[in-house]
């Protein structure tokens, strides 16, 4: 019998760094260990010493190591470099954790988001009970290999809040207000914090993809990577966008948006809600504001810190999608699809049996 630990395997992982440059990470695994460790990229390093420092500091980590580990080794032997060298050590356009995260991902076989077939799906409008539906319907196909990753925008037309998975029903909303204002509330599989979303008020997207995608990458790093588009979209409409971990996507103006995730056996959904307008006084009639976040922010001020996309484009909510899609299908080769009628009728089947009923709804009192 061959012991597989002596076997010797090529592994290879790129990332272009937003902003930045391009780094790739080339390695052989032989015992679990890394052997014949090589660096390269478009990026920039003073003094040329450094450069087989990048590789050497790296050659015979354990597969195990994380990228915390990675980084500290590449920073410990880039400091005695500079102190041997008598130089300032300056690199440009990749960090040391660029390096370290691409090459953990070499070591844990990530897939890259062009290394898959995409499905674009803009959905017809539907009931948001039936949304968060779909987002589990679609997960699990994804996980029993039934549908490819896809990408799925939302439309519907009521007034809904979308509560996580793990908040308590009645320290997040008002029932006088959810019942003033004719508001469905609905709570979904992820977890994270609760979302007033208004038909025609909203941009939200799905995205169904197999774990490998993010693999190497840790939770809170994982978010940014798989809205990286969406940021490059936004800023073709004039919006310098950035993420503020764990799940906020931000800009200049203040919050855009926010996202979260589930992960399940092997498939992750990950989906994003973007303000594009916004009833404010209403949404604070509706959402009840933590003690915390008075505190840390004031009532009013939990009032302005969402700055909706209308104000800082002047772009219609349509134009906005047509970008998103645009922008996904141009990056990774997205083919347009649509949801079969079998879908929507196990989405309607899981609102009937689940996502409808007082007991998931009131799940956490």
């Amino acid at each position: 019998m061959t012991d597989s630990s002596h076997e010797s395997s090529h592994v290879h992982s790129e990332i272009k760094v937003p902003g930045g440059k391009l780094v790739v990470a080339d390695a052989d695994i032989e015992a679990n260990h890394l052997r014949n460790v090589h660096i390269s990229g478009d990026f920039f390093l003073e003094p040329d010493e450094a450069f087989d420092v990048l590789s050497s500091s790296l050659e015979g980590s354990s597969v195990s190591e994380d990228t915390t580990a990675l980084r500290n080794k590449l920073d410990a032997a880039l400091s005695a470099c500079g102190s041997e060298t008598g130089k300032k050590v300056e690199l440009h356009g990749v960090s040391t954790r660029d390096i370290a995260q691409v090459l953990r991902r070499a070591v844990c076989r990530a897939t890259d988001f062009t290394d898959h077939s995409w499905e674009v799906i803009h959905s017809p409008v539907v009931p948001t009970p039936i949304n968060v539906a779909l987002d589990e319907v679609m997960l699990e196909q994804v996980r029993t290999g039934q549908r490819g990753p896809t990408l799925r925008i939302w439309e519907w037309n009521d007034r809904a809040t979308v509560i996580g998975s793990y908040q308590s029903y009645v320290n997040e909303l008002n029932p006088e207000g959810v019942t003033e204002n004719n508001v469905t509330v609905v709570r979904r599989i992820s977890g994270g914090g609760a979302m007033f979303m208004e038909g025609g008020n909203c941009v939200t997207y799905s995205l169904y993809i197999p774990e490998s995608l993010v693999a190497g990458l840790s939770y809170e790093d994982s978010y940014e990577f798989l809205d990286r588009w969406v940021l490059a979209a936004l800023a073709r409409h004039g919006v310098k966008a950035w993420y503020v971990p764990i799940n906020d996507i931000t800009s200049t103006g203040g919050k855009i948006g926010g996202a979260a995730q589930k992960r399940r056996g092997g498939a992750i959904l990950h989906h994003v809600t973007m303000s594009y307008d916004i009833d404010a006084d209403m949404m604070t009639r509706v959402l009840r504001i933590g003690k915390a976040k008075i505190a840390d922010k004031g009532i009013r001020s939990a009032k302005k810190r969402v700055d909706p996309l209308k104000s800082q484009t002047g772009s219609s909510r349509a134009e906005i999608i047509d970008t998103l899609i645009e922008t996904f299908s141009q990056r990774y080769g997205a083919q347009p699809a649509e949801l079969s009628e079998a879908d929507l009728e196990a989405a309607q089947s899981l609102v009937d049996t689940k996502f409808g009923t007082d007991e998931w709804t009131h799940r956490v009192p």
